[in-house]
């Protein structure tokens, strides 16, 4: 295993500060996670002049921040990574079915060393305005740090679970204890031992952090709101025949995983899950439950469309969780009733459920006494009880999809602000562009398959679409494109009708913003499947840009240098 490390040097130098900068740049990309490592890579490879700026001191992202207890990917790792390098994919060696977070974080700081990034990254500098010059044609975009960059590109790899959302408690700072988000972790981590630590919330970060805090601390008291279902993720070291068998046939698995639903090369079954008898049915739950991981949804074809099929496959889960958690009550409030089963995020633990089991972890049931304030010494509900602790964890999420973006201060045509734009929802055409804003590139914006997919595979197809779009443009002169409005009026029309064609906005998820309060209720990611919207994107492209408009003007900066 390669566990090449941050050029010390470089770090310390943006550690020790830096004069500000000033300067007109072809291209300027914000964020340097996994698709802002790669849209580097890529614009580099046209010769482009390419500004990063990160917020964080290191690269990696999602992976950089989300540094909790068991953080893990739910996509296989040899799944999870980047394609768009042979020698890349055959000499990185996983150490795990399922990578954690550590080790995923090397991975990417091996990248960006493999591939010398990190020379042009601003590390812990974060954009504050991101600006449409309509008489140059140019985006400013400014920093904290007093950076301001003149640019003809600007593409947001902010990331779409990248704003942490802090939950609104009455008496929070009042706290005496230490608190923590669990997209904000310390990076030198926690020590729990002896401690009484109260975990509020219940989604995926919290069903991977709470099993490893209960190993550690005396007592754990989880707040939960929603229960959700989880499958096993039955992670085990990488096995050496299993990684052989994919690098001895990587290119054709690969190709083949992009034109999947969701990006992930697995066994779908065709069936219909009330299309075969109930034994059947059951063998093909217990199967995919003793594998492990999200390929459980893959055990009947319609179990995002059909509430009955859906329900049997709730079932079995329902009646895996009465089977594992040994107190009835304990279980009872730990099953997920009131939305169907894939519709929230589905998650992926190691031992969730059977942690209930410990005599130091309690369950409170916030929907029967909710949390009524924070006080100095732990937690009160409205049963008058005092939950106390030592610690608190908020597990809280995410302003996803559209958090990061509205935070950095857009503004397109006319100063029109995103946020202005997006008040009733995000619109955008095709989560590439959204009209009135030029050149301004979103990479797995919301309206494109996304958080829905493997995310890798997904981020590499917008950044090569957004390399060959300026390219395109380069060797024909064009100074801007732009979504038309008539484009992203029928995108966003037929992603919602997508949308409701399945079960999925029947929950109240974070895919439609319900765990934001205020935030208009809106199917963000592109349902339609990752091959389909691939096969969209292509053939839009090859016309010309097809609802795009594209408009002349002098040629890029660099082009007569890349001749």
């Amino acid at each position: 295993m390669s566990e090449m490390q941050p050029n010390a040097e470089a770090v310390a130098n943006d550690r020790h500060g830096r004069d500000p900068e000033t300067a007109t740049l072809d291209a300027v990309v914000v964020g340097a996670g996994f698709a802002g490592l790669y849209m580097l890579h890529r614009l580099r490879g046209l010769d482009l002049s390419v500004r990063v700026f990160e917020a964080g001191e290191g690269v990696g992202g999602t992976w950089y921040w989300n540094r909790y207890p068991g953080a893990r990917c739910d996509v296989e790792s040899m799944q999870y990574s980047y394609s768009f390098s042979e020698e890349l994919q055959r000499e990185w060696r996983w150490s795990e079915r399922f990578s954690g977070q550590p080790e995923i974080l090397r991975y990417a700081n091996h990248v960006a060393d493999r591939f010398d990034l990190r020379r042009d990254i601003r590390f812990e500098t974060r954009v504050t305005a991101v600006t449409w010059d309509e008489t140059a044609e140019l985006w400013t975009v400014e920093t904290d740090r007093g950076d301001r960059i003149a640019a003809r590109f600007c593409v947001m790899a902010t990331g779409c679970l990248s704003a942490a959302r802090m939950p609104d408690i009455p008496g929070l700072a009042s706290f005496g204890g230490d608190t923590y988000h669990t997209g904000h972790w310390p990076h030198e981590g926690v020590d729990f031992t002896g401690r009484r630590v109260a975990v509020i919330g219940t989604g995926s970060s919290a069903i991977q952090a709470i099993p490893v805090i209960a190993e550690q601390a005396a007592h754990v008291t989880v707040f939960q709101r929603t229960p959700n279902f989880s499958i096993p993720s039955r992670n085990k070291p990488m096995d050496d025949e299993y990684e052989a068998l994919w690098k001895s046939d990587y290119t054709a698995r690969r190709l083949k995983a992009r034109t999947m639903r969701n990006g992930i090369l697995y066994d779908l079954n065709p069936k219909g899950a009330m299309d075969v008898p109930e034994e059947e049915r059951r063998r093909e739950y217990e199967s995919r439950w003793l594998a492990g991981g999200t390929a459980f949804m893959a055990a009947f074809s319609n179990l995002a469309t059909c509430a009955d099929s859906n329900q049997t496959a709730a079932e079995f889960v329902r009646a895996q969780i009465r089977s594992i958690v040994r107190d009835p009550a304990v279980a009872e409030a730990l099953l997920p009733r009131d939305y169907p089963i894939g519709t929230k995020r589905i998650c992926v633990d190691s031992d969730y459920f059977e942690t209930f089991n410990r005599d130091n972890v309690t369950l409170v049931d916030v929907r029967k006494t909710p949390i009524e304030a924070v006080t100095p010494t732990g937690v009160r509900t409205s049963d008058g009880s005092d939950h106390g602790a030592d610690s608190i964890v908020l597990a809280t999420g995410f302003d996803a999809m559209t958090g990061a973006l509205l935070k950095a201060g857009i503004r397109g045509r006319s100063g029109l602000a995103l946020a202005d734009k997006w008040e009733a929802g995000p619109r955008t055409y095709l989560g590439l562009m959204t009209a009135g804003f030029p050149n301004l590139f979103l990479i797995t914006g919301p309206g494109s398959p996304s958080v829905l997919s493997n995310m890798m595979v997904s981020i590499e197809q917008h950044v090569d679409w957004v390399t060959d779009c300026v390219a395109h443009m380069r060797a024909r002169g064009v100074q801007t494109i732009e979504a038309t409005e008539e484009a992203e009026d029928a995108w966003v029309a037929h992603a919602n009708e997508v949308a409701f064609r399945t079960l999925y906005p029947q929950a109240n998820s974070w895919y439609m913003g319900a765990n934001i309060p205020g935030k208009p209720r809106v199917f963000m990611p592109y349902i339609g499947g990752v091959g389909v919207y691939r096969e969209k994107c292509d053939e839009i492209a090859a016309k010309g840009y097809e609802g795009f408009r594209l408009s002349a003007g002098p040629a890029l900066r660099t082009s007569e240098a890349a001749e």
